[in-house]
């Protein structure tokens, strides 16, 4: 058998093991080294190929359609700088525990070292930021294929054990690479496999452990936190009525939208826990990654000597508030139901207190939002909440955009898909991101910031390219509006210059520039307006806010000091 046959049977093989373990969707990048790997995805019909021209756009697409489906997705992309090029979306990816598979095509191994071209140290070159990666042979005859099959389905099952997230499968090719067109053989169709689910049972002794304090608690608060796919809804709702426990939800952890009014979730706690202290728990009960919210992580690190249980899957310890809390691993689901028996003796109003108080806070930011005829950021998210259907998505970008999810937004009955990329909480990759989600088929709207838009112009051509049902909102205020929140802010001669970055650009020419439809708000009845053509049109669409810096500071606290005064006017009673 020639080397192209040996590469095409053993690039087939790869994809082979990975349809067989249930993968349904790749992300292709253009290049040569990864040829066999490009036939072996497009030459079949179980796994869904997308094109995307660029290696850090596509990682991130990558990771926005794995989020949306559940579901690994492979990037099959050519050797060199390439592969360096999907580091950041690999190290969101790891951190915020989402299975992509890096199928990254290399020279052979006797070329490395020696200068060749397009030649780099690709073997475990994202490190630790990976569950497993693995170094193929290069495929010299038949018998190396079955090797490329059980890669592929051992890729699968390493991105999903444990703690999901990353892989890489690198795969050396010689040349030539393929076959000629006359001697490639016909179209294939490997065999679709169901997709393994890993069972995570609670520990038996940390559950006994948070039975106990749980039945001697009398204040009991349950901290949600952002998670990757959300936290189960009915279950820690369930839990928090049992215990008689407020729940604080985080904006992504998947309790803020699907959920009735007369539930104990709460939303507003970040904006009055800036003025107002809360009672003292003298128990916590966490589930999900650290609170997008400072103001709640610094009330958490302040309860030294309150027992705090921290709900995670094996392995895993998302705490970086200085605490060293017991941690009960297990399925956060299954934790949840277990404990919900476990009924305290609460103290009496507890929670009505804390539900109270949220509530007055909330009704004090909406009123805000209502308010402001201006453009206030914040009300971007306050529109949106009414404006998206059931079963939508939501992206929020970093920096303010993710903030004024969390004080603005609020929650709704409706399901609602709330996520963002706070893993490593960059800015690069964010729109890509929501393209990928919006290519599993539903609207997505995404806020970004000008700065993050520039970062991911890219990401305009993958949505003229697959015309996902995706609408990019950009708070246009030049520049780094959240510096006006830190220390940097004092000193005025650097501030503008070096932390501000005002990147003086026209969003609606860049979207035309890709031939996307784009519009500027001029009115909140405006914006409701073009939401509502976007989800009746279809495809992609961009809208830009032009706001104010210096004025969004005065107006993001006017409102936060309202919902401190509502929620004090409920605790000092």
């Amino acid at each position: 058998m020639s080397i192209a046959r040996a590469n095409t049977a053993a690039a087939r093989a790869l994809v082979e093991g990975l349809a067989r373990a249930g993968v349904r969707h790749a992300v292709v990048t253009p290049g040569s080294r990864s040829t066999p790997l490009v036939f072996a995805l497009a030459d079949q019909d179980v796994i869904c190929p997308r094109l995307v021209i660029d290696e850090r756009s596509a990682g991130f697409f990558a990771l926005g359609l794995a989020r949306a489906t559940g579901t690994p997705v492979p990037i099959a992309c050519t050797s060199g700088t390439a592969v360096a090029n999907l580091f950041p979306a690999i190290a969101e990816a790891n951190l915020s525990r989402v299975p992509v598979i890096a199928l990254t095509a290399d020279r052979p191994p006797r070329l490395r070292d020696l200068g060749a071209a397009q030649t780099v140290d690709q073997v475990h070159l994202f490190g630790r930021h990976v569950r497993w990666s693995v170094d193929l042979p290069a495929p010299a005859s038949p018998s190396d294929a079955p090797a490329f099959e059980v890669a592929g389905r051992r890729a699968v099952s390493m991105a999903l054990a444990g703690l999901p997230g990353p892989v890489q499968v690198n795969a050396p090719f010689e040349e030539p690479l393929v076959e000629s067109p006359a001697d490639h053989p016909a179209d294939w169709r490997p065999a679709a496999g169901p997709l393994p689910r890993p069972g995570h049972p609670p520990d038996p002794a940390a559950l006994e452990d948070a039975r106990r304090l749980l039945r001697e608690a009398r204040r009991p608060l349950i901290v949600a936190g952002p998670e990757t796919g959300g936290l189960p809804l009915e279950p820690l709702v369930a839990l928090g009525r049992a215990l008689e426990a407020p729940v604080l939800a985080d904006p992504l952890s998947g309790l803020r939208a699907g959920v009735g009014p007369d539930a104990p979730v709460l939303d507003a706690y970040d904006s009055w826990m800036r003025t107002v202290a809360p009672p003292m728990p003298d128990f916590v009960l966490r589930f999900g990654a650290a609170p997008t919210s400072k103001a709640l992580n610094q009330f958490l690190a302040s309860l030294a000597g309150v027992p705090q249980i921290l709900v995670d899957l094996p392995g895993g310890f998302r705490e970086p508030n200085g605490l060293v809390p017991a941690v009960l691993p297990g399925d956060p689901g299954q934790v949840a139901a277990a404990l919900s028996d476990a009924r305290a003796a609460a103290e009496p109003g507890w929670c009505a207190a804390w539900v109270e108080a949220d509530r007055a806070a909330r009704a004090a930011l909406d009123a805000a939002c209502r308010q402001e005829d201006g453009a206030f950021e914040g009300r971007v998210f306050f529109e949106l909440r009414g404006a998206l259907p059931a079963g939508a998505a939501l992206i929020a970008g970093n920096s303010m955009p993710v903030r004024d999810l969390d004080d603005f937004f609020g929650r709704r009955e409706a399901p609602l898909d709330i996520t963002a990329n706070r893993g490593a909480n960059g800015i690069d990759g964010v729109v890509s991101t929501a393209a990928g989600a919006a290519a599993a088929g539903r609207p997505t709207a995404v806020v970004v910031g000008d700065v993050s838009f520039l970062h991911d112009l890219n990401a305009l051509w993958l949505a003229r390219e697959h015309a996902p049902p995706l609408l990019v909102v950009v708070v246009n205020n030049d520049g780094g509006g959240i510096f006006h929140y830190l220390p940097q802010i004092a000193h005025e001669r650097q501030f503008e210059r070096w932390f501000a970055t005002p990147p003086r650009i026209d969003v609606c020419r860049a979207a035309a520039l890709f031939e996307l439809p784009a519009a500027r708000i001029e009115s909140w009845p405006g914006f409701r307006a073009q939401v509502a053509a976007w989800l009746e049109r279809g495809g992609p669409a961009v809208l830009e806010l032009k706001t104010d810096r210096a004025e969004n500071v005065v107006m993001h606290r006017r409102a936060w000091e309202a919902a401190g005064r509502a929620a004090a006017g409920v605790f000092v009673r």
